[in-house]
């Protein structure tokens, strides 16, 4: 016995008044481990129990719910005149006949407007090489007192022979080409394409009246720059609404060409047709401009 006990025991016999012996409870023994186990489960919130049932049981967490997505617009114009090339043709009102149409102003022969045929060019890239291409030609051409647009575009790359062939058909030996910067980008870069399909070059034999160098020499100085957008506001009085930049143009047809919407390919189609009825109207407004007396020429355009 220790001190402690026998100091109770003196205490006691003391006071007269025994105390019941104390004696010390033994250690309660340890819940069962599923007794335990239920006491945690039932602090857990159910969706902690759940994820612990299916991970005894070895279930993966179910996927959640994706909402479906419409599939893109991939909707172009015209028709599909061979695999992978479209066709769009479009007409409007022109007040003018095919006869002959002096362009002495702008230091041309003269030509007849049923052998005049506007041409631009949507492209991969603007660097120009054998590494990029033209997805899109746009020509147009007076017909019966109306202006004729006809645009061929490429939707795989297996196409791009046949849109050369195609445009060669509308070319003839008295066509003359009408473009803006044509001369310097658009002939030669459709010159390296018929060349690496191995397909004869209609357009080296042709006349060619390039618009921009005649702008510049009646407008450097007297307009902010001679882009194209500036010349139509200037002499047109065309301003674009909601137009794609030309520089968009590569990156749309790629998104198209990756399965991507075909909107903003759409929007490359309706650039190039402004193009090419800016073409004519400015050559028309080039002949019927006075030329000014004098012309500043301190800015390159």
């Amino acid at each position: 016995m220790s001190a402690l006990a026998k100091r109770l025991g003196l205490l006691r016999s003391q006071a007269g008044t025994a105390l019941p012996s104390v004696t010390p409870q033994a250690p309660m023994p340890p819940l069962p481990a599923r007794v335990a186990q239920a006491r945690v489960d039932a602090a857990r919130s159910p969706e902690q129990v759940v994820a612990q049932l299916r991970k005894l049981m070895k279930l993966r967490a179910p996927a959640r719910a994706v909402r479906p997505t419409a599939p893109p617009d991939r909707t172009l114009p015209g028709e599909e005149i061979a695999p992978g090339l479209r066709y769009v043709e479009q007409w409007a009102p022109w007040p003018h006949d095919d006869a002959e149409l002096s362009l002495v102003d702008i230091r041309h022969d003269t030509a007849r407007r049923a052998d005049l045929l506007a041409f631009d060019t949507e492209t991969t890239g603007l660097a120009g090489g054998t590494g990029t291409r033209a997805f899109m030609i746009g020509a147009a051409d007076c017909v019966d007192g109306r202006l004729r647009m006809r645009q061929l575009c490429i939707t795989t790359l297996g196409a791009e022979r046949e849109m050369l062939k195609t445009f060669s058909k509308w070319l003839k030996p008295a066509t003359v080409l009408v473009s803006y910067n044509g001369r310097s980008y658009d002939r030669p870069l459709l010159t390296t394409r018929y060349r690496l399909a191995r397909l004869r070059d209609p357009l080296i034999d042709l006349r060619h009246v390039d618009l921009l160098h005649p702008v510049r020499r009646r407008y450097r100085g007297v307009w902010a720059n001679c882009k194209l957008a500036t010349v139509e506001r200037e002499l047109l009085g065309v301003l674009r609404e909601d137009d794609l930049p030309g520089s968009e143009a590569p990156a749309a047809w790629l998104e198209y060409l990756r399965g991507g919407s075909a909107d903003k390919l759409r929007r490359v189609g309706l650039h190039n047709a402004q193009d090419l009825r800016s073409l004519f109207g400015v050559l028309e407004a080039m002949r019927d401009e006075a030329v000014p007396e004098t012309i500043v020429v301190p800015e390159s355009c």
